[in-house]
Protein backbone atom coordinates (compact mmCIF):
# COMPACT_ATOMS: atom_id res chain seq x y z
CA UNK A 1 0.00 0.00 0.00
CA UNK A 2 2.68 2.32 1.23
CA UNK A 3 4.72 1.31 -2.52
CA UNK A 4 1.81 2.50 -4.30
CA UNK A 5 1.25 5.61 -2.92
CA UNK A 6 4.67 6.33 -3.26
CA UNK A 7 4.70 5.56 -7.11
CA UNK A 8 1.43 7.92 -7.43
CA UNK A 9 3.61 10.40 -5.92
CA UNK A 10 6.53 9.77 -7.99
CA UNK A 11 4.28 10.25 -11.14
CA UNK A 12 2.67 13.85 -10.36
CA UNK A 13 4.52 15.98 -12.30
CA UNK A 14 6.19 19.00 -10.85
CA UNK A 15 6.10 22.59 -12.55
CA UNK A 16 7.47 26.36 -12.25
CA UNK A 17 5.94 29.58 -13.20
CA UNK A 18 6.40 30.13 -16.83
CA UNK A 19 6.20 26.30 -17.46
CA UNK A 20 4.48 25.62 -20.95
CA UNK A 21 2.09 22.72 -20.52
CA UNK A 22 -0.33 20.62 -22.96
CA UNK A 23 -3.53 18.86 -21.05
CA UNK A 24 -7.36 17.87 -21.45
CA UNK A 25 -10.07 20.14 -20.29
CA UNK A 26 -12.04 17.98 -18.14
CA UNK A 27 -14.72 20.26 -16.74
CA UNK A 28 -16.24 23.83 -17.86
CA UNK A 29 -17.89 26.30 -16.03
CA UNK A 30 -19.25 29.60 -16.83
CA UNK A 31 -16.04 31.48 -15.29
CA UNK A 32 -13.18 29.19 -15.41
CA UNK A 33 -12.34 25.94 -16.80
CA UNK A 34 -10.64 22.75 -14.95
CA UNK A 35 -7.72 20.90 -16.85
CA UNK A 36 -5.75 17.62 -16.41
CA UNK A 37 -2.07 18.22 -17.17
CA UNK A 38 -0.84 15.50 -14.64
CA UNK A 39 -0.42 17.87 -11.36
CA UNK A 40 -2.05 16.49 -8.30
CA UNK A 41 -5.43 18.53 -8.96
CA UNK A 42 -6.67 19.84 -12.41
CA UNK A 43 -5.33 22.99 -13.01
CA UNK A 44 -7.31 26.22 -13.13
CA UNK A 45 -8.15 28.42 -16.30
CA UNK A 46 -9.75 31.67 -15.14
CA UNK A 47 -11.98 33.23 -17.83
CA UNK A 48 -9.55 35.82 -17.81
CA UNK A 49 -6.72 34.12 -19.44
CA UNK A 50 -8.47 32.14 -22.11
CA UNK A 51 -8.65 35.15 -24.98
CA UNK A 52 -6.84 38.69 -25.16
CA UNK A 53 -10.13 39.49 -26.38
CA UNK A 54 -13.33 39.76 -23.57
CA UNK A 55 -15.14 36.41 -23.63
CA UNK A 56 -18.49 35.93 -21.80
CA UNK A 57 -18.26 32.27 -20.75
CA UNK A 58 -16.16 29.80 -21.26
CA UNK A 59 -18.08 27.55 -23.24
CA UNK A 60 -17.55 30.28 -26.07
CA UNK A 61 -13.85 29.26 -26.33
CA UNK A 62 -13.45 25.67 -24.32
CA UNK A 63 -15.59 22.60 -24.63
CA UNK A 64 -14.65 19.43 -22.33
CA UNK A 65 -12.35 16.65 -24.21
CA UNK A 66 -10.50 19.77 -25.31
CA UNK A 67 -6.41 19.08 -25.33
CA UNK A 68 -5.04 22.77 -25.40
CA UNK A 69 -1.44 23.95 -24.99
CA UNK A 70 -1.38 26.32 -21.48
CA UNK A 71 1.20 28.49 -19.50
CA UNK A 72 1.60 27.91 -15.71
CA UNK A 73 1.15 31.31 -14.18
CA UNK A 74 0.55 30.36 -10.57
CA UNK A 75 1.68 27.50 -8.17
CA UNK A 76 0.30 26.83 -4.56
CA UNK A 77 1.63 23.43 -3.70
CA UNK A 78 0.17 23.87 0.01
CA UNK A 79 -3.29 24.22 -1.34
CA UNK A 80 -2.85 21.76 -4.33
CA UNK A 81 -3.62 24.94 -6.79
CA UNK A 82 -2.52 25.27 -10.18
CA UNK A 83 -3.16 28.65 -12.01
CA UNK A 84 -2.84 27.83 -16.15
CA UNK A 85 -3.40 30.86 -18.74
CA UNK A 86 -4.37 29.60 -22.39
CA UNK A 87 -3.60 33.33 -23.50
CA UNK A 88 -0.35 33.75 -22.52
CA UNK A 89 0.72 30.90 -24.98
CA UNK A 90 -1.15 31.99 -27.48
CA UNK A 91 0.29 35.98 -27.44
CA UNK A 92 3.51 34.33 -26.81
CA UNK A 93 3.32 32.26 -30.14
CA UNK A 94 1.40 35.09 -31.67
CA UNK A 95 3.76 37.99 -31.37
CA UNK A 96 6.39 35.72 -32.96
CA UNK A 97 4.48 34.98 -35.70
CA UNK A 98 3.53 38.56 -36.37
CA UNK A 99 6.84 39.95 -35.83
CA UNK A 100 8.18 37.73 -38.84
CA UNK A 101 4.96 39.47 -40.72
CA UNK A 102 5.71 42.78 -40.15
CA UNK A 103 8.86 41.91 -41.51
CA UNK A 104 8.18 40.48 -44.22
CA UNK A 105 5.28 42.98 -44.99
CA UNK A 106 2.65 40.21 -45.11
CA UNK A 107 -1.23 41.06 -45.60
CA UNK A 108 -2.89 39.10 -42.25
CA UNK A 109 -6.29 38.79 -42.19
CA UNK A 110 -8.96 38.50 -39.02
CA UNK A 111 -12.62 38.57 -38.16
CA UNK A 112 -13.32 41.58 -36.62
CA UNK A 113 -14.64 40.72 -33.06
CA UNK A 114 -16.43 44.22 -31.73
CA UNK A 115 -16.60 47.67 -32.64
CA UNK A 116 -15.13 49.96 -30.67
CA UNK A 117 -14.84 53.91 -29.96
CA UNK A 118 -12.48 54.88 -32.86
CA UNK A 119 -12.45 51.90 -34.48
CA UNK A 120 -12.16 47.80 -34.86
CA UNK A 121 -11.04 44.94 -32.58
CA UNK A 122 -9.62 41.95 -34.12
CA UNK A 123 -7.88 38.75 -32.21
CA UNK A 124 -4.76 37.62 -33.80
CA UNK A 125 -3.86 35.41 -30.85
CA UNK A 126 -3.77 39.21 -29.30
CA UNK A 127 -5.87 42.11 -29.02
CA UNK A 128 -5.46 43.92 -32.72
CA UNK A 129 -6.65 47.51 -33.30
CA UNK A 130 -7.64 48.87 -36.30
CA UNK A 131 -8.96 52.84 -36.12
CA UNK A 132 -11.79 54.61 -37.77
CA UNK A 133 -9.19 56.38 -40.28
CA UNK A 134 -7.23 53.05 -41.65
CA UNK A 135 -10.34 50.85 -42.41
CA UNK A 136 -11.27 52.66 -45.57
CA UNK A 137 -10.14 54.52 -48.01
CA UNK A 138 -13.22 56.74 -47.81
CA UNK A 139 -14.56 58.11 -44.72
CA UNK A 140 -17.12 55.78 -42.50
CA UNK A 141 -19.68 57.24 -40.20
CA UNK A 142 -20.78 53.54 -39.06
CA UNK A 143 -19.23 50.89 -38.36
CA UNK A 144 -22.28 48.95 -37.05
CA UNK A 145 -22.13 46.11 -39.69
CA UNK A 146 -18.45 45.30 -39.24
CA UNK A 147 -18.64 42.82 -36.60
CA UNK A 148 -18.10 39.51 -38.16
CA UNK A 149 -16.44 40.82 -41.10
CA UNK A 150 -13.02 39.31 -42.44
CA UNK A 151 -10.87 42.28 -43.05
CA UNK A 152 -7.07 41.65 -44.63
CA UNK A 153 -4.26 44.21 -43.67
CA UNK A 154 -1.25 45.27 -42.55
CA UNK A 155 0.81 45.32 -39.57
CA UNK A 156 1.72 49.37 -38.86
CA UNK A 157 2.88 48.93 -35.17
CA UNK A 158 3.70 46.55 -32.97
CA UNK A 159 5.25 46.79 -29.02
CA UNK A 160 5.00 43.45 -27.54
CA UNK A 161 6.36 45.16 -23.95
CA UNK A 162 3.40 47.76 -24.36
CA UNK A 163 0.87 44.81 -25.66
CA UNK A 164 0.06 47.25 -28.58
CA UNK A 165 -0.65 45.66 -32.15
CA UNK A 166 -2.05 48.63 -34.46
CA UNK A 167 -3.28 47.09 -38.29
CA UNK A 168 -4.43 48.90 -41.39
CA UNK A 169 -6.74 47.36 -43.75
CA UNK A 170 -6.37 51.03 -46.15
CA UNK A 171 -2.58 50.58 -46.45
CA UNK A 172 -3.57 47.09 -47.94
CA UNK A 173 -6.60 48.64 -50.36
CA UNK A 174 -4.08 51.57 -50.82
CA UNK A 175 -1.50 49.01 -52.35
CA UNK A 176 -3.99 47.83 -54.22
CA UNK A 177 -5.29 50.88 -55.63
CA UNK A 178 -1.75 51.98 -56.92
CA UNK A 179 -1.32 48.65 -58.47
CA UNK A 180 -4.33 49.27 -60.55
CA UNK A 181 -3.55 52.49 -61.43
CA UNK A 182 -0.03 51.95 -62.85
CA UNK A 183 -1.03 48.76 -64.40
CA UNK A 184 -3.89 51.18 -66.28
CA UNK A 185 -1.91 54.05 -66.88
CA UNK A 186 0.92 51.28 -68.60
CA UNK A 187 -2.21 49.90 -70.67
CA UNK A 188 -3.87 53.26 -71.94
CA UNK A 189 -3.75 55.02 -75.48
CA UNK A 190 -4.80 57.99 -77.36
CA UNK A 191 -7.80 57.39 -78.88
CA UNK A 192 -8.78 54.61 -77.05
CA UNK A 193 -12.86 54.62 -75.44
CA UNK A 194 -13.83 52.95 -72.24
CA UNK A 195 -16.30 53.05 -69.31
CA UNK A 196 -15.66 55.11 -66.06
CA UNK A 197 -17.30 56.57 -63.19
CA UNK A 198 -17.93 60.61 -62.42
CA UNK A 199 -16.09 60.83 -58.84
CA UNK A 200 -16.44 64.66 -58.31
CA UNK A 201 -17.43 67.51 -60.49
CA UNK A 202 -15.76 71.13 -60.51
CA UNK A 203 -15.73 74.48 -61.86
CA UNK A 204 -13.54 73.63 -64.78
CA UNK A 205 -15.02 69.98 -65.69
CA UNK A 206 -15.49 66.34 -64.10
CA UNK A 207 -13.20 63.97 -63.04
CA UNK A 208 -13.72 60.12 -63.86
CA UNK A 209 -12.43 56.85 -62.77
CA UNK A 210 -11.44 54.90 -65.23
CA UNK A 211 -9.75 52.10 -63.71
CA UNK A 212 -8.36 52.80 -60.76
CA UNK A 213 -7.02 56.26 -61.97
CA UNK A 214 -8.64 59.59 -62.47
CA UNK A 215 -9.05 61.37 -65.46
CA UNK A 216 -9.56 65.03 -66.19
CA UNK A 217 -12.96 65.77 -68.52
CA UNK A 218 -12.54 69.51 -69.39
CA UNK A 219 -15.86 71.34 -69.16
CA UNK A 220 -15.68 72.37 -73.09
CA UNK A 221 -15.22 68.33 -73.78
CA UNK A 222 -18.24 67.18 -71.55
CA UNK A 223 -20.82 68.08 -74.60
CA UNK A 224 -20.79 69.55 -77.88
CA UNK A 225 -23.00 72.47 -76.90
CA UNK A 226 -22.15 75.12 -74.45
CA UNK A 227 -22.23 73.74 -71.07
CA UNK A 228 -22.56 76.38 -68.35
CA UNK A 229 -21.63 74.09 -65.82
CA UNK A 230 -20.24 70.36 -65.15
CA UNK A 231 -23.55 69.62 -63.02
CA UNK A 232 -26.25 70.07 -66.51
CA UNK A 233 -24.54 67.27 -68.20
CA UNK A 234 -23.47 64.88 -65.12
CA UNK A 235 -23.74 63.62 -61.67
CA UNK A 236 -21.09 61.89 -59.44
CA UNK A 237 -21.44 58.31 -59.47
CA UNK A 238 -22.97 58.65 -63.25
CA UNK A 239 -21.01 55.61 -65.73
CA UNK A 240 -20.01 57.44 -69.01
CA UNK A 241 -18.30 56.70 -71.54
CA UNK A 242 -14.61 58.54 -72.70
CA UNK A 243 -12.32 58.60 -75.13
CA UNK A 244 -8.66 59.61 -73.67
CA UNK A 245 -7.64 62.97 -75.63
CA UNK A 246 -3.87 63.29 -73.83
CA UNK A 247 -1.92 61.01 -71.69
CA UNK A 248 1.42 62.25 -68.95
CA UNK A 249 2.05 58.92 -67.35
CA UNK A 250 4.75 60.71 -65.25
CA UNK A 251 2.12 63.18 -63.92
CA UNK A 252 -0.44 60.47 -63.95
CA UNK A 253 -2.99 62.85 -65.94
CA UNK A 254 -5.23 61.97 -68.31
CA UNK A 255 -7.35 63.92 -70.55
CA UNK A 256 -10.65 62.90 -71.52
CA UNK A 257 -13.61 63.34 -73.76
CA UNK A 258 -17.19 62.69 -73.45
CA UNK A 259 -18.34 64.06 -76.53
CA UNK A 260 -16.01 62.93 -78.78
CA UNK A 261 -17.83 59.54 -77.99
CA UNK A 262 -20.96 61.07 -79.22
CA UNK A 263 -21.89 61.82 -82.81
CA UNK A 264 -20.98 65.38 -83.21
CA UNK A 265 -23.77 67.96 -83.87
CA UNK A 266 -22.39 68.40 -87.48
CA UNK A 267 -23.22 64.62 -87.91
CA UNK A 268 -26.70 65.11 -87.14
CA UNK A 269 -27.22 68.65 -88.64
CA UNK A 270 -28.23 67.39 -92.21
CA UNK A 271 -31.12 65.12 -91.07
CA UNK A 272 -32.58 68.36 -89.46
CA UNK A 273 -31.70 70.96 -91.41
CA UNK A 274 -31.99 71.45 -95.15
CA UNK A 275 -31.13 74.44 -97.58
CA UNK A 276 -34.19 76.32 -98.00
CA UNK A 277 -35.24 75.99 -94.47
CA UNK A 278 -36.38 78.66 -92.83
CA UNK A 279 -35.93 78.16 -88.84
CA UNK A 280 -35.20 79.91 -85.73
CA UNK A 281 -31.92 81.05 -84.11
CA UNK A 282 -29.98 82.26 -81.11
CA UNK A 283 -27.67 85.32 -82.14
CA UNK A 284 -24.18 83.90 -80.25
CA UNK A 285 -21.90 86.50 -82.00
CA UNK A 286 -21.72 89.45 -83.79
CA UNK A 287 -18.94 90.54 -86.10
CA UNK A 288 -17.87 93.27 -88.55
CA UNK A 289 -18.84 91.27 -91.31
CA UNK A 290 -22.09 89.47 -89.83
CA UNK A 291 -23.56 87.21 -86.92
CA UNK A 292 -23.23 84.11 -86.22
CA UNK A 293 -26.52 82.23 -85.44
CA UNK A 294 -27.01 78.37 -83.34
CA UNK A 295 -29.43 76.96 -85.65
CA UNK A 296 -28.79 73.64 -83.70
CA UNK A 297 -27.02 72.57 -80.28
CA UNK A 298 -23.54 73.10 -81.23
CA UNK A 299 -23.90 74.03 -84.49
CA UNK A 300 -23.53 78.03 -85.99
CA UNK A 301 -24.28 79.61 -89.50
CA UNK A 302 -23.01 82.89 -90.43
CA UNK A 303 -25.82 85.35 -91.77
CA UNK A 304 -23.16 87.77 -93.51
CA UNK A 305 -23.99 91.39 -92.92
CA UNK A 306 -25.59 92.07 -96.81
CA UNK A 307 -28.04 89.13 -95.75
CA UNK A 308 -28.84 90.86 -92.04
CA UNK A 309 -31.43 93.19 -93.60
CA UNK A 310 -32.96 95.10 -96.79
CA UNK A 311 -31.76 98.48 -95.84
CA UNK A 312 -27.99 99.57 -96.00
CA UNK A 313 -26.93 98.52 -92.62
CA UNK A 314 -23.11 99.60 -91.23
CA UNK A 315 -22.37 96.73 -88.57
CA UNK A 316 -24.70 94.31 -87.25
CA UNK A 317 -24.63 95.26 -83.76
CA UNK A 318 -27.11 98.39 -85.72
CA UNK A 319 -29.95 95.80 -85.76
CA UNK A 320 -29.25 92.24 -84.07
CA UNK A 321 -27.99 91.98 -79.90
CA UNK A 322 -25.88 88.79 -78.71
CA UNK A 323 -28.63 86.04 -77.40
CA UNK A 324 -31.26 87.59 -79.75
CA UNK A 325 -33.81 84.75 -81.07
CA UNK A 326 -34.25 84.87 -85.24
CA UNK A 327 -35.47 83.44 -87.94
CA UNK A 328 -33.36 82.43 -90.79
CA UNK A 329 -33.25 81.18 -94.11
CA UNK A 330 -30.92 78.36 -95.24
CA UNK A 331 -29.39 79.36 -98.17
CA UNK A 332 -26.25 77.00 -98.08
CA UNK A 333 -25.07 73.83 -95.74
CA UNK A 334 -21.35 72.30 -96.23
CA UNK A 335 -21.64 69.65 -92.96
CA UNK A 336 -18.11 68.51 -94.24
CA UNK A 337 -16.56 71.87 -93.82
CA UNK A 338 -18.70 73.05 -90.61
CA UNK A 339 -20.43 75.77 -92.39
CA UNK A 340 -24.00 77.05 -93.36
CA UNK A 341 -24.74 80.00 -94.83
CA UNK A 342 -27.90 81.78 -93.65
CA UNK A 343 -30.01 84.95 -94.95
CA UNK A 344 -32.05 86.90 -92.51
CA UNK A 345 -33.97 89.35 -94.78
CA UNK A 346 -35.17 86.31 -97.24
CA UNK A 347 -37.51 85.67 -94.25
CA UNK A 348 -38.86 89.61 -94.45
CA UNK A 349 -42.58 88.69 -95.95
CA UNK A 350 -43.11 90.93 -99.55
CA UNK A 351 -45.67 92.67 -97.64
CA UNK A 352 -43.19 93.77 -94.89
CA UNK A 353 -40.85 94.84 -97.81
CA UNK A 354 -43.84 97.39 -99.02
CA UNK A 355 -44.73 99.02 -95.63
CA UNK A 356 -41.66 99.52 -95.40
CA UNK A 357 -41.03 101.34 -98.63
CA UNK A 358 -45.09 103.09 -97.63
CA UNK A 359 -43.62 104.32 -94.09
CA UNK A 360 -40.20 105.70 -96.14
CA UNK A 361 -42.57 108.20 -98.46
CA UNK A 362 -44.63 109.07 -95.26
CA UNK A 363 -41.37 111.08 -95.13
CA UNK A 364 -41.94 112.69 -98.47
CA UNK A 365 -45.54 114.64 -98.89
CA UNK A 366 -45.66 114.47 -102.72
CA UNK A 367 -45.48 110.88 -102.57
CA UNK A 368 -49.09 110.55 -100.93
CA UNK A 369 -50.87 112.01 -104.28
CA UNK A 370 -52.97 109.51 -105.65
CA UNK A 371 -54.34 109.32 -109.13
CA UNK A 372 -57.91 109.86 -107.96
CA UNK A 373 -56.76 113.31 -106.06
CA UNK A 374 -55.27 114.34 -109.81
CA UNK A 375 -58.28 113.28 -111.63
CA UNK A 376 -60.80 115.21 -109.59
CA UNK A 377 -58.68 118.18 -109.31
CA UNK A 378 -59.25 118.57 -113.18
CA UNK A 379 -63.03 117.54 -112.88
CA UNK A 380 -63.41 120.40 -111.08
CA UNK A 381 -61.81 122.79 -113.03
CA UNK A 382 -64.07 121.84 -115.75
CA UNK A 383 -67.22 123.46 -114.03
Amino acid sequence: MVEEMNAEVNEVKHFQRGDVVKGKVTKVEDKQAYVDVGYKTDGIVPISELSSLHVETVSDVLKEGDEIELKVIRINDDEDELVLSKRAVDAERAWAELKEKMDRDDIVEAEVAEVVKGGLVVDLGVRGFIPASLVERYYVEDFSDYKGRTLRMKIIELDEQKNKLILSQKAVLDEEAEAEKRKTLESLEVGQELEGTVQRLTDFGAFVDIGGVDGLVHISELAWHRVEKPSDVVNEGDRVKVKVLKIDREQERISLSIKETQPGPWDQVSDEISVGDVITGTVKRLVSFGAFVEVYPGVEGLVHISQISHRHIGTPHEVLKEGEDVRVKVLDMNPQEQRISLSMKEVEPEQTQRDRQVAESDDDPGMNVTLGDVVGDELRKLK
